[in-house]
């Protein structure tokens, strides 16, 4: 009986066995998140930290920090204990696009923090109000050209991919769009909503409800090609806007120099979760499509790919946020 249990166990769970007998937590978990509660890291977090807690027998408790496009957090996160005790949610934003829109840099991505497994990725969706004059990418164009200046865009805060997407289609179209930043991603999206600002392009999780109620209009996604979640909106590349393309990863880092039983750990947990067909069922839910799973070598090649790839487009936009 228990070989046909270790034949049938997956592989995740058996490392996960095997982590569980060389660290624990003996303290409640701090998980920290650089984005507002209801924004999709919120989401994803308190996901895993539901699945986590009942797995590491302590709570996990999820920590918002939305200040300073996500600097706040990650700071935080490297200036933590390196005991196990305080992780953090890492992503795109954080770990690739601050590096070059943030001349004082006060962490290094690949220096500062042990990655530890990537969680998923998400789509934006460019949106606006059920009200607004655009009915396309095309026509975002044509008013920013039309009247340079004039045509706002909303995010939820500096260096946000929501953020970026639209500094990125700006670039690509030649146009000058006024970025107005709120503190989360909540907050623009109602900015949207409400035509209070022109257009907004946001992760697809935390617009999918208002886009389906028909309060949001989706006009294109950034993805290269269209999203399972809204099948019947292009990909800004299908419109012929050639080279577009981002979508946000996210995942777990803990501070330089944690020990190694710790990232096993919670590598092998992450993993469990994810392989959680319930777990992985909300997600998906949510708006949440998977990634590759890396182990953290894997995860730091990743990260070191994404900072060649985003420092010439960052910069070649003239993004800056000092």
């Amino acid at each position: 009986m228990r070989r046909r249990q270790l034949l049938l166990a997956t592989p995740a769970l058996l490392a996960a066995r095997q982590a569980r007998a060389d660290w624990a937590p003996a303290h409640a978990v701090n998980l920290i998140v650089p984005l507002a509660p209801g924004s999709t890291a919120d989401m994803l977090a308190r996901t895993m930290a539901e699945t986590w807690s009942p797995r590491l027998g302590q709570p996990v408790t999820v920590d918002n920090r939305p200040a300073g496009g996500g600097v706040v957090a990650t700071e935080a996160l490297k200036n933590a204990a390196p005991d196990g005790t305080t992780l953090g949610l890492v992503s795109q934003g954080t770990l690739v696009f601050n590096h070059f829109l943030y001349r004082q840099q006060r962490y290094d991505p690949v220096a500062d923090f042990a990655l530890v497994a990537p969680f998923a990725t998400v789509t934006n969706a460019m949106v606006v109000s059920k009200h607004s004059a655009f009915h396309s990418p095309a026509d975002i164009v044509a008013a920013a050209r039309a009247r340079p200046g004039t045509v706002t865009f909303s995010s939820g805060g500096n260096g946000t991919s929501h953020h970026i997407s639209m500094a990125l289609f700006a670039q690509l179209t030649g146009t000058e769009l006024v970025h107005v930043p709120y503190r989360g991603a909540p907050a623009g999206i109602t900015a949207a909503m409400t035509n209070e600002v022109g257009v907004g392009c946001y992760n697809i999780p935390t617009v999918l409800e208002q886009v389906r109620a028909g309060e949001l209009r989706a006009l294109a996604v950034t993805s290269a090609g269209r999203s399972e979640f809204l099948p019947e909106t292009p990909s800004l590349q299908e419109l012929g806007f050639s080279g577009y393309e981002l979508t946000t990863w996210m995942g777990l880092a803990a501070p330089a120099r944690t020990p190694e039983p710790i990232l096993r750990r919670m590598a092998a947990e992450t993993n469990l979760a994810l392989d959680d067909a319930p777990t992985w069922a909300r997600l998906v839910r949510q708006g949440f499509e998977p990634m590759p799973r890396l182990d953290p070598a894997g995860f730091r090649a990743l990260l070191q790919a994404e900072l060649a790839k985003w420092g010439p487009i960052i910069r070649a936009a003239g993004a800056n946020l000092d």
